[in-house]
Formats: C-alpha cells, sequence, structure tokens
C-alpha cells in the first residue's frame, strides 16, 4: 500500500472561500433576500419577478447589445385609458443610445412576469391570442402614434416570449406578433427576411431556456411523447448547425424564418419547405456517419416546426461560447435519455474537476468508453477552447468570429483524431456524436460498443474501435493519454457472461481469501460467476491507458473502502497497475441533484505504470509516495438543486466583484464593453480542490513523472 497521504479538508482551509487571487474581489455582503441588480449593482429584493427580470436584463446586454446605461428598471409613463391618464411602471425600459431617460427617447418596452412553478409536467405554451389581456398592456406602454419611434415591447414569465412590433402611419398605430427584436441598432422592418439580419450570440441562460422551450412546445403542443420530441428537436438543431458551417462556405442561408412568417399559412410552408431540402442534405453528408437512419424524418406540424425555427434561427450557434452550448445541451439531453442499465450522468461539477486534475493537452488521445450524453467528451473541448483562448490572452472575452472560426478548426482536427467515445447505448451513441458536433462541427468518433466485450461483440462500432482505440494483445500497451469515465455501477446489473468474464480472469474476476499465516490475499481456484460491472471497468480502463498515460474513474466508494476481499482484491490490482494521484471523495448532493441517485462516490485519479516500474515494485518493494487526497463537503447545492451561497458569520452571503464583457455596437462601429458587477459566492469545494492539487503537485510531482508531467507540474 501506498505509504504516506496528504489529506485535503476543502472546509478547514483559511484561503478556501474562494480561488487564489480573488479575495481581493469581495466588495459587500448581501442581505437574506436580496440579489444584485445588473444594471446598478445594487442590492434590490428578491422575488420571483425580479429574478426573471434580472434575467432578461443580462439577456438584453449580451445579445441585443443594450448598454447597461440605456436601461432602467420601473420607469413610469403616462398611459391613456377610458377614465384618462394613468401612470404605469415599465418593468425594463430601454432607451435611445446614449440619450436622456425620458418619454420621448423610449425606444422598447419589456413587461416580465414571475416563472410559472412547473412541478413535475411540461408546461404547455400559450398562443399570442391567450395573452391578449397581457399583450394589451405592452401595447398600452408603447402607446400610440404620438410616439412612432417606441416600436418593439416584450411580454416574457421565462416561459413564454412574446414580442410586438408598433407600425405608425398616417391612420394610426397597428400592432403586430413577431418573432424576435432586431439588435439594438437594427432597423429591419416586419417584411424582411431574417436570412438578412445580423445573428447574435446566445447567452448561456436564455440558450437553455430556449431549447426547453423548444422541446416543451412539441411535447405540450404536439402531444409527443418526450423522447420523439427530443429526437425531432435534435434534428433541427443538427440541420442548423450544418447550414450555418454551409454559410461560412458560401452557401445561403436556409434555416431561418422571417419576423412574421411564422403567423401565417404560406409563410410556414415556406419554412416547412426550406427545412426538409436542408434536413436532406444533412441525411446524406452524414449518411456514414451512422447519425441518422434513413427512416428519420422531420415530422412536426408545419406551425411546430416555424416555432423551433424562429427560436433557432437569430442565434449563432458557431459564435456562442461552448459552455453556453454544452450546458443547454447536457440539460436538456440528460432529462430525456436517463438509462435503465445503471448510467449516471455525471454530474458538471465532477465532470470539471476530473478534467481540471487530468488537464489534457491538444496533442492527447481522449477516451471515454461509457460516453453517455458526452459530458467528458464536451468538457475536454471546453478545456481545449479555454487554452487557444488562453494563448491569445483573450479568455473571458466573447471570441471574434476570426477567433472562433480558427479555434473551431482546431477543435474540429482534435476531434476527429484525438477524442473517442463508446457506449452500449444507441441513443447515447447519436446523442453524444450531435453534442460533439454543437462544440467541434464534426460528429467526432463516437463508437456503439460494448465497452467490457471489446475487442469481441457484434456492435456495429467494434471494428472502427478496433482499429482506432485498440487494446494491445499482451495487455501491456494501451493506446489512450487520457481517460476518463463514469461507468454503469450496481449489483442489480451484474456482468455473467463467461464470454465477457474471461478478459478478466488474470485481472480482477477472481475470487480472493486471505493466507492464515501471512495474511496476505491469495487468489481462490473458485472463480466468481458474475462481477458488478464497475469492478470490471477498473480493470478495462487501465487497459486502455497507455504507460505513464493518465486515468480518472468516478466509482461507488464501496471499492475502495470495504474491508471484504473481493474489494480488497480490486484495490491491489490497482496499486499494482498504477500509480495513485488523488481520490476525492464527493457528497451525496452530487448525484442526487443532477442524476436522481442516491449514492456516495469518489473521484478517483490514477497514472499507469511502466513495465520497468512494476518489475522495479516486484524486486525492491513499492516506492512511497505522497497522494492527494480531499473530501468535498459542498458543490454549490443542496439536495433539492437551491444554490447554496458562502456566508460571514452572521449570516450574510459573501458577495464577489467580476466583469462581463460583450461586443456593443454603438455609432456604427462594434467595440468591447466590460461592465464591473457583484455576485454571491457559490459554496463549492470543488473548484478549491482542483486549485489545492495543482498546489499539492508543485510540492509533489507525480511518480514515475516524464518530461510532460514535469512541464505541467511546474505551471
Amino acid at each position: 500500500m501506498v505509504s504516506s497521504t496528504d489529506m485535503v479538508d476543502p472546509t478547514t482551509q483559511d484561503d478556501a472561500a474562494q480561488p487564489s487571487g480573488e479575495a481581493d474581489k469581495q466588495v459587500h455582503y448581501l442581505d437574506e433576500g436580496y440579489l444584485v441588480d445588473f444594471l446598478t449593482d445594487r442590492p434590490i429584493k428578491d422575488t420571483p419577478k425580479e429574478q426573471v427580470r434580472q434575467r432578461i436584463v443580462r439577456v438584453l446586454f449580451h445579445e441585443y447589445q443594450f448598454a447597461p446605461e440605456d436601461m432602467e428598471l420601473d420607469f413610469v409613463v403616462q398611459v391613456n385609458t377610458e377614465n384618462g391618464k394613468r401612470r404605469k411602471k415599465i418593468d425594463i425600459a430601454i432607451f435611445a443610445s446614449g440619450s436622456e431617460h425620458t418619454a420621448d427617447s423610449l425606444r422598447r418596452v419589456v413587461v416580465t412576469n414571475r416563472e410559472p412553478k412547473r412541478g413535475k409536467n411540461v408546461i404547455k405554451l400559450r398562443t399570442y391570442d391567450q395573452m391578449k389581456s397581457e399583450m394589451a398592456f405592452v401595447q398600452d406602454l408603447l402607446g400610440d402614434e404620438d410616439y412612432p419611434e417606441r416600436a418593439w415591447g416584450l411580454w416574457t414569465d421565462n416561459v413564454d416570449f412574446f414580442f410586438v412590433e408598433k407600425e405608425t402611419n398616417r391612420w394610426g398605430a397597428e400592432f403586430h406578433e413577431r418573432s424576435d427584436w432586431p439588435l439594438s441598432d437594427g432597423t429591419l422592418g416586419s417584411g424582411q427576411v431574417v436570412s438578412a439580419q445580423q445573428l447574435r450570440r446566445a447567452e448561456p441562460e436564455m440558450l437553455k431556456i430556449t431549447f426547453r422551450r423548444c422541446h416543451n412546445y412539441v411535447h405540450g403542443n404536439e402531444g409527443m411523447a418526450k423522447d420523439a420530441a427530443f429526437w425531432q428537436f435534435l434534428y433541427l438543431l443538427f440541420a442548423k448547425m450544418y447550414d450555418e458551417r454551409a454559410v461560412r462556405n458560401g452557401s445561403s442561408r436556409r434555416f431561418y424564418a422571417s419576423m412574421s412568417e411564422p403567423y401565417d399559412d404560406d409563410g410556414r410552408r415556406a419554412i416547412r419547405q426550406r427545412i426538409l431540402d436542408l434536413f436532406e442534405d444533412v441525411k446524406n453528408r452524414y449518411a456514414d456517419s451512422g447519425l441518422f437512419r434513413g427512416n428519420d424524418e422531420i415530422t412536426l406540424s408545419d406551425r411546430a416546426l416555424a416555432f423551433i425555427v424562429s427560436e433557432l434561427a437569430p442565434y449563432d450557434l458557431g459564435l456562442t461560447d461552448i459552455d453556453a452550448k454544452g450546458l443547454a445541451y447536457q440539460e436538456l439531453v440528460g432529462t430525456n435519455l436517463r438509462g435503465d442499465r445503471g448510467q449516471y450522468f455525471t454530474p458538471r461539477g465532477a465532470v470539471k474537476l476530473m478534467i481540471d486534475i487530468l488537464d489534457p493537452q491538444e496533442d492527447e488521445t481522449v477516451l471515454d468508453p461509457t460516453c453517455g450524453t458526452g459530458g467528458f467528451l464536451h468538457a475536454t473541448l471546453t478545456h481545449l477552447h479555454h487554452k487557444m483562448q488562453d494563448e491569445d490572452g483573450s479568455r473571458g472575452l466573447p471570441d471574434s468570429p476570426e477567433q472562433a472560426e480558427r479555434y473551431r478548426d482546431r477543435l474540429r482536427k482534435y476531434a476527429d483524431g484525438h477524442l473517442f467515445g463508446a457506449d452500449f447505448d444507441p441513443s447515447l451513441v447519436r446523442a453524444t456524436a450531435m453534442n460533439i458536433m454543437t462544440l467541434a462541427d464534426t460528429p467526432g468518433r463516437v463508437f456503439h460498443m460494448d465497452s467490457l466485450a471489446f475487442p469481441k461483440g457484434h456492435l456495429q462500432g467494434v471494428a472502427g474501435a478496433s482499429t482506432s482505440i485498440p487494446l494491445a494483445k499482451d495487455r501491456r500497451d494501451g493506446v489512450v493519454d487520457v481517460l476518463l469515465t463514469n461507468p454503469p455501477f450496481g449489483a442489480d446489473i451484474p456482468v455473467n457472461d463467461e464470454s465477457v468474464l474471461a478478459n478478466f480472469r488474470e485481472g480482477v474476476a477472481r475470487s480472493w481469501s486471505r493466507d492464515r499465516k501471512t495474511g496476505k490475499l491469495v487468489a481462490s481456484p473458485n472463480l466468481p460467476s458474475s462481477m458488478a460491472p464497475e469492478q470490471l471497468f477498473v480493470q478495462r480502463a487501465i487497459e486502455w491507458v497507455k504507460p505513464g498515460g493518465r486515468l480518472g474513474i468516478v466509482l461507488p466508494n464501496g471499492i475502495l473502502s470495504n474491508p471484504g476481499p473481493a474489494d480488497e482484491g480490486i484495490r491491489q490490482f490497482i496499486l499494482q497497475e498504477c500509480w495513485v494521484l488523488a481520490s476525492v471523495e464527493l457528497p451525496v448532493e452530487t448525484f442526487i441533484v443532477e442524476a436522481d441517485v442516491n449514492i456516495l462516490t469518489t473521484l478517483l485519479f490514477l497514472k499507469r505504470k511502466t513495465l520497468d516500474e512494476k518489475i522495479n515494485a516486484k524486486l525492491n518493494g513499492e516506492v512511497s509516495y505522497p497522494v492527494f487526497m480531499a473530501v468535498a463537503e459542498k458543490v454549490g447545492f443542496d439536495r433539492r438543486g437551491n444554490e447554496l451561497y458562502k456566508r460571514a458569520p452572521n449570516g450574510d452571503v459573501i458577495t464577489e466583484s467580476f466583469e462581463e464583457t460583450e461586443y456593443i455596437t454603438i455609432g456604427g462601429t462594434r467595440r468591447t464593453r466590460t461592465v464591473k458587477r457583484s455576485r454571491p459566492v457559490i459554496d463549492n469545494d470543488l473548484p478549491v480542490i482542483a486549485q489545492k492539487y495543482w498546489e499539492f503537485r508543485a510540492r509533489h510531482p507525480i511518480p514515475g513523472f516524464d518530461s510532460r508531467d514535469v512541464g505541467r507540474a511546474e505551471a
């Protein structure tokens, strides 16, 4: 056994309240029941309606490019009523750029309401006609023909979004339902097509809402089952990304809807024809990838199809930050493709911690043999994207079009040559490939196969995987630099097929007993007839990694702590084959909230030993070396999914300052605009653990290190 350890408990560290260098960013404390207003950076009472309003203000800044000083909350205007003029408040008023905040300079109005409670059911989206009273109020705020430049209104409760345009002529003011707003300096008229519009980067929270709205519209308004609705949405999302790529290569845009097309029969039919032609091209382009089947088709009604196209079309997904795309995609996929074979989709915080510790490089091969919906693969691409931004000194800034294209080319090359995934579930294989497509403009290399039966098996991905990620015949030399996996858990899904178990008889698939004289474990001649899958995946993961390669695996705590000889035998196998880099125990909340399972888990990080290192251990005994260990007690949320904030001794919420940057067009010139704001500090030990790990590595180099490890440790 390893003879010494370094134990890190983040909750006992004086500087663990926040990452290094963040202490000077704390600005004040926040009283209970308040949040920070994005426009003024001052406390404002926290109510369900205010939460929606603050979310929309951020969207107006990040997506529509309105400067914070051109917006105001609770602006009062005079409204004509049957009983004369009355004063009414506008939840968010938007004024002409750089002007004083007066009724004459008011250009757009936003009315917000609290988000309806969801419960367990999908909220059915309402129609414009069903919102007549609410929309009448928006029209009143926009005023009559006396204010011709006050032209755009929005009503939202974070589920429904209704845009209205006021057109003023000599007969008065007319109001028309629209699918969207133009950007802050937009001059689009209602008759123009969106193919001529400037697309916009998606704000992360808004993109999640958009994905959810599209899915819920199909599920709730079309009567489709959740999984059928999910795939219909994914077909259209894939078509959208394919169209963006074609446009970048000089083709005309086809995935669009004009401001008015979704609201009349002729317009909806025109949208349908464009999209069906586009989807046929998509299927032909990826006919050999396994992503689409011959009978895959878009079966949505014209109305539903027009709704989804109008929701997705304004976004430039190529320019949208890959963190935002990944989070939106994973949230939607995770709620629709939960497996019944012990698949627990790995929570995002745990995924990020594993990536931060293993630190995959752009020239390294990465594999997840139980990829699920592709969380680890997505996180790898995000990690590399951040490294590319660091090279340019632009981390935290929106990617410019030139940067986005350059990064996308590098990520596409990486995904095609170095990034691999595999899963037993064909739906998850397709979902992962589409996930990679959203980030790297390619479906990547994801194989439909049973990773425990590999290199045998009848599933169609075995042949491709045998060429790309083979297991060496002598089981000594894998080909993978970094392996990350969260294997299926549970004794209720045992592996009892001898054709599979035979692959592991010289490793973990053995019975063990303790020698009465020496106390050492010895193999028993009685072979187990079944094994839990996570036990076998320990060996399979190690076999895939090349000597000197690194792996991270999510395991139930029992494997690492149960006193019985079966689990001790697995621990002995791990120590014989690998250096133990780190062990991080997670609280039960980690998987309860995001995977809906009550289980205690540990993230185990290993480095595979070389043959010389294993021989040396047999001849001279095990080498003593320190191991990083940590116990996470907080992961940013409680068992109900409510966010947890760091608090001062008196209970006040601790806040920190931060910067948000966006490109704003002012006077026809595109400029970078940065605002300094405050936010509560999330009580999450995982980022602290990642930081402490690399501080530990600065003092204790990785055992059996090579030149690559030296450079990484020094960094």
